[in-house]
């Protein structure tokens, strides 16, 4: 032999190891909804009693822990062998809804492994496997939905996102369902709340074939795979290219090739059309690294990692479910159908000798789900306010400060976010109908002296109830300013209001005058559309609703605003994607209201015939001391219109219990991902 030839097989030798998983199980004994088991089921033993492969894997169970190396070990729940008297299976199960692990919204009973490696090195796995049962339940419109991932490679470093997702889905009723594949790309830059996946079709659809509508399915795919039905896959990486293979009998064999170190999505061009129509629309709209992986540890993950889940779809309409999840209970969402269940039948990977630890990664997402992550650590600038919550507790000291009723932190599926939330009734402040958890900036300033508050929100609920003729009704506060002298009055209030029915809300922005005076009760407000409606488009109908506004911001979607107070006026800018951009002035220290003659028509027609029809100081709120406010300041209340057809909903509050205002929608939620404050500047 050609002793090169001879030296180069050697080496090759060498830097592969391989770890042959040829492992069997199979069902419980005990027939499940969503399987075909056999009759005769009989139990085998432990895993590693069959191949001793566990020493090469970090075994992740649906209830969100890391049970290591999982050397005899099952669990009856989520990972265990049986033989159905044909071949042996091992059995992947996890709920819709567990504990997760790291940042995941998803659970998952997957293999993780021990060592990380270059995509420059060879690197291989193979499996396989039959998909037993997907979710039954879920909103059809999200991709994600009644779908799990039976295969990954994912990044140890960086962002940790995964250059490969084999996903298996199949919607109810459907014999046949579908298996693609998505590359997710490597973000550049910093932020990567902006990526994205790409999918490929290998038997049946990609991922982005969802439903019009929540409960009806496209079309069955004629080239499906059926629950039941085995198939195989191949992954191997060389020299940085990933080469994928993937079989079934009676399928037809495809092949797949992508480069993982020299991206081809570096412009905003190169977004592919399925990517523009599926993730574009919820902000997902970013642009990849060059070198993509290159530089990065990657490794395999194999199992049963559930992509439906109970999230609302308003947060993320590709990733969030709203599947049933019986409140977490893991033996009623078995019972019924609402799980992944994979069984897996052979399995090999082979990696380079130059392979290292993983270990960082499990240091950093182990029990990551289970550690409290305060609002502080999501917006730092807490330590300039305290906060009135929706039950009447204030709050001085914001830091590690959380409640799990109103103040919290979430993961939409991309990145994190302060939670805001408040019923129709609770415990109020002084002198307000309606209950906040709001921020309230611990400086005081005068208009003269300026300031400037920022924040990046998404409204993810007003209230459903309230009475549609009461301007206040189905709306929320998410940002002020308030005077703290003087009437208190507030010289800005952001609103958002959508009308029940609607899918789009509108944004807009009152002025309260600062009365002159001593007597208050003649105060009113002075309202600007930004998107969509002003405060003053109401109903003549206590159930009846104006028109959708066409321009309008639907919940979930994500809007920001910079309030900048500059020698006396304030200058309003309003930015949401898609949307035109809005920017406003109004003079703080001197007014345009000191004459009955000068109320504006939108005043007469709404506050006048209230009694509300004062007029204002000269000099505004010029001297006195305002500070800001952020949040979730509920407008929608259960008083009687009758008392005031302005601010009196007339809603419904559950005689104040908070846990049934919050079970049937009678509150308000706002998240912000982003918000500054500080000085004034000059303005652009």
């Amino acid at each position: 032999m050609n002793f090169k030839i001879f030296k180069s097989v050697f080496v090759h030798y060498l830097l592969m190891i391989s770890v042959i998983l040829t492992f069997n199980c199979c069902a419980e004994s005990k027939k499940q909804k969503g399987t075909n088991n056999a009759e005769n089921v009989t139990k085998v033993d432990n895993a590693n009693d069959i191949i001793p492969f566990f020493q090469h894997w970090n075994l992740i169970l649906g209830d969100g822990s890391n049970v290591g190396q999982a050397i005899n070990y099952e669990n009856k729940d989520f990972f265990y062998t049986a033989h159905d008297d044909k071949e042996d299976w091992v059995i992947f199960k996890t709920p819709n809804a567990g504990n997760t692990h790291g940042t995941s919204n998803n659970t998952r009973t997957e293999l993780a492994q021990l060592k990380k490696w270059s995509p420059m090195t060879e690197a291989k796995m193979n499996a396989t496997l039959k998909v037993m049962n997907v979710a039954n339940t879920g909103d059809a419109r999200v991709a994600a939905t009644y779908s799990v991932v039976v295969g990954q490679i994912h990044s140890a470093d960086g962002h940790e996102n995964e250059p490969l997702k084999i996903f298996y889905k199949k919607f109810p009723g459907h014999s046949k369902g579908s298996v693609f594949w998505n590359y997710e790309i490597n973000t550049a830059g910093d932020d990567n709340s902006k990526r994205w996946d790409y999918s490929y079709p290998i038997w049946g659809y990609d991922f982005s074939v969802v439903a019009t509508n929540e409960n009806s399915y496209p079309s069955e795919p004629e080239d499906g795979i059926a629950l039941g039905e085995t198939f195989s896959y191949e992954v191997e990486i060389e020299d940085g290219i990933m080469h994928l293979t993937f079989t079934s009998e009676g399928h037809e064999t495809k092949t797949f090739t992508k480069n993982l170190v020299a991206s081809e999505y570096t412009k905003r061009s190169d977004m592919p059309e399925q990517v523009k129509n599926l993730f574009v629309p919820i902000g997902q709209d970013g642009i990849e690294r060059n070198n993509a992986y290159a530089d990065e540890g990657l490794f395999f993950k194999l199992g049963s990692y559930n992509q439906t889940n109970g999230k609302d779809p308003k947060v993320n309409r590709v990733w969030c479910s709203g599947a049933e999840t019986h409140a977490g209970d893991i033996q009623k969402q078995y019972a019924d159908g609402n799980y992944a269940e994979v069984w897996f039948k052979s399995a090999n990977i082979e990696i380079s000798d130059d392979a290292i630890s993983n270990a960082g990664y499990f240091e950093a997402n182990d029990g990551l789900s289970k550690k409290t992550t305060y609002p502080h650590e999501v917006i730092p600038f807490m330590d300039k306010f305290k906060i009135l919550l929706g039950d009447g507790t204030n709050v001085d000291d914001l830091t590690k400060f959380e409640h799990e009723d109103f103040f919290y932190t979430v993961i939409d599926g991309t990145r994190r976010w302060v939670v805001y939330k408040t019923p129709n009734s609770g415990v109020t402040s002084k002198n307000s109908s309606n209950t906040r958890t709001e921020l309230q900036e611990k400086r005081e300033w005068t208009p003269e002296e300026g300031g400037k508050l920022t924040g990046s929100c998404k409204v993810m609920q007003v209230s459903i109830s309230g009475d549609a003729r009461v301007a206040a009704s189905y709306s929320t506060v998410v940002g002020q300013i308030h005077s703290g002298e003087g009437h208190e009055n507030e010289p800005l209030k952001i609103f958002y209001k959508k009308f029940p029915g609607h899918k789009k809300g509108s944004v807009f922005w009152n002025y309260e005058i600062n009365t002159a005076g001593k007597d208050n009760s003649g105060r009113w407000d002075f309202s600007t559309a930004v998107w969509g409606h002003d405060m003053s488009v109401v109903s003549t109908n206590k159930e009846d609703y104006p028109e959708e506004p066409l321009d309008g911001i639907e919940l979930g979607e994500e809007f920001s605003y910079e309030v900048n107070v500059y020698k006396g006026i304030m200058y309003l800018t309003f930015t949401s994607e898609n949307h035109e951009t809005k920017t406003f002035t109004k003079n703080l220290i001197s007014s345009e209201y000191v004459n009955k003659s000068d109320l504006p028509d939108q005043v007469r027609n709404l506050f006048v015939p209230i009694g509300q029809d004062g007029t204002e100081r000269a000099i505004a709120y010029s001297g006195e001391l305002n500070y800001f406010k952020q949040g979730a300041y509920n407008q929608t209340n259960g008083k009687k219109p009758e008392t005031n057809m302005v601010w009196c909903a007339g809603a419904e509050t559950y005689g104040g219990d908070i846990a049934k205002q919050y079970e049937n929608g009678c509150y308000t939620e706002v998240w912000f991902r982003e918000a500054t404050i500080g000085p004034g500047t000059p303005p652009k």
